[in-house]
């Protein structure tokens, strides 16, 4: 997570559970289950042919055991619970490749596995969508990083490392040393072992959770570093399309093969080089004959923003302008970019990290952008979970709370940005979307299409409208009660578009 992380300058809050949002169907009636999200062209879908958008967070723990531990600040269901009512329903898991094969390739700890299984079952019972992640960031320890077994490191540490030692600058400098980019270059030229170590433990977690039916499949690997070739991939007019191409793509599609084996339906999401929020184009990906389940799993993070302690040396409050006025610029060339690239491999994006802050202006303006493209997205994250490879985590500013082992504690000002109205599935295909933290408007347009359950739109009503919201809605008619957390709209026959428009009750 380097841009995530690395470079982030880095109340209580008692709100009435809201009904409706646990273990029902989708129609607050008991409907089935959907089954597992798929792509369909540029969207998820849903069982009942519903266009699913997520909003979700990242549940990462960076150090052994690699799972939360089943206490006030790790996950329970409590968390659970909170997920669900504030509205987030996908959460990236970090399944780690060092928890899942630790000790030599192909060999499985499949207690760590029940150890996720935990938290997998509580995301489900609450409707809540779950993408594994192979989360890595710098490798391993001898790095200063995490993620990758001590057995895959080793064999692709290089003569960088052999003449000068392990670098010592932390995260995210090691990135940037001959070191660390060497054995990344190795990794991807090593096609052996540790290559069939990589596919084998994913084909263990695939064998474990492909009938679970709120999966939404299977982050490959989180932020693969291009290398000695970083340079070229910091030139917005170049970019490195022959790391992504060359090198990555083989990697993927090895682990990719190994999945179909015991898995040929769910989601398979490649990850770009993690500098495309500097701007350098991110298009190295092909499609794959014969294979129309493929994600594009990028993240975005604010130039000016992921400065090193920028905000904590005081950085910021001394410029003439925001964090967020980078997100404009360099935000517009990040969505752009992952949609050209989704529609290059046939893929469907997704923006699975941004923010790792308290600046809201930053928060916001993201949140407000993925919106306008029409882009789910998981915030990073839900707590600091003791993060060693994030430079914010000491200040506390990535986690959604104050103190994480007190769900009280979240941070108001921060959840009315993340916590919004939105819809969560829609029985057409969306045409434009946008909220207004500040106002709490919400308007929405989609083209009708055939699904087996009406649109869903979550609308946090504690947090947003405390008396109660008035909605204005053609093309459907309004099944649910007023002011209720959910509102569903079935479409009319023969409507062109939907359209709707959530305000406060003054």
């Amino acid at each position: 997570m380097i841009l995530r992380a690395g470079w982030v300058a880095g109340l209580a809050l008692a709100l009435t559970a809201l009904s409706g949002c646990g273990n029902g169907g989708p129609d607050g009636g008991g409907a089935a289950v959907p089954q597992q999200l798929r792509r369909d062209g540029r969207w998820l879908v849903d069982g009942h042919n519903r266009v699913v958008i997520t909003h979700g967070v990242n549940v990462v723990w960076k150090t052994a055991p690699y799972v939360p531990p089943d206490a006030a600040k790790g996950f329970r269901a409590a968390d659970a619970d909170w997920l669900a009512d504030h509205g987030f329903n996908s959460a990236r898991i970090g399944t780690l490749w060092v928890g899942v094969s630790p000790h030599a390739p192909g060999v499985i700890d499949t207690d760590y596995l029940a150890q996720w299984d935990r938290i997998v079952q509580l995301l489900a019972s609450r409707r809540i969508w779950i993408l594994f992640d192979f989360h890595q960031d710098m490798l391993g320890p001898v790095y200063q990083g995490e993620g990758v077994p001590d057995w895959a490191v080793e064999p692709v540490e290089g003569l960088f490392t052999t003449l000068l030692g392990p670098p010592s600058f932390g995260f995210p400098f090691n990135y940037f040393t001959p070191q660390v980019s060497e054995a990344f270059d190795n990794l991807w030229a090593e096609r052996g072992p540790v290559w069939d170590g990589f596919r084998d433990a994913w084909i263990a977690v695939a064998r474990r959770w492909k009938d679970q039916p709120y999966s939404m499949g299977y982050d490959l690997l989180n932020e693969p570093w291009a290398g000695m070739e970083y340079m070229q991939c910091l030139q917005p007019w170049l970019g490195c399309e022959s790391h992504e191409r060359d090198e990555l793509q083989p990697f993927y599609t090895h682990a990719l093969t190994g999945i179909r084996s015991v898995d040929p339906d769910n989601l398979v999401w490649f990850e770009p080089q993690p500098l495309i929020s500097t701007g350098a184009p991110a298009r190295g990906y092909e499609a794959i004959p014969g294979e129309s389940q493929l994600g594009y799993s990028f993240h975005y993070y604010c130039p000016l923003n992921t400065l090193a302690n920028a905000a904590q040396l005081g950085v910021l409050d001394t410029l003439p302008f925001g964090p967020q006025d980078t997100c404009e610029s360099f935000g517009d060339t990040t969505f752009a970019e992952a949609r050209a690239q989704g529609e290059k491999m046939q893929a469907v994006e997704l923006l699975t990290e941004f923010g790792a802050t308290d600046e809201l202006p930053v928060l916001a303006e993201v949140a407000r952008q993925a919106d306008e493209n029409l882009v789910g997205w998981q915030y990073w994250q839900y707590k600091n979970f003791d993060d060693p490879t994030t430079e914010s985590q000491d200040s506390g500013a990535q986690s959604l709370f104050a103190d994480d082992a007190d769900l009280s504690t979240a941070k108001l000002d921060k959840l009315k940005i993340l916590s919004r109205t939105y819809p969560q599935a829609t029985a057409g295909v969306p045409l434009a979307l946008s909220f207004d933290p500040d106002t709490a408007e919400f308007q929405y347009r989609y083209t009708p299409r055939a699904a087996t359950a009406p649109t869903e739109i979550f609308v946090p009503v504690a947090l947003h409208y405390p008396n109660g919201y008035q909605v204005e809605v053609s093309g459907a008619t309004l099944r649910s009660a007023a002011n209720a957390p959910r509102l569903l709209l079935d479409n009319l026959t023969g409507a062109t578009e939907v359209s709707v428009r959530v305000t406060r009750r003054p």
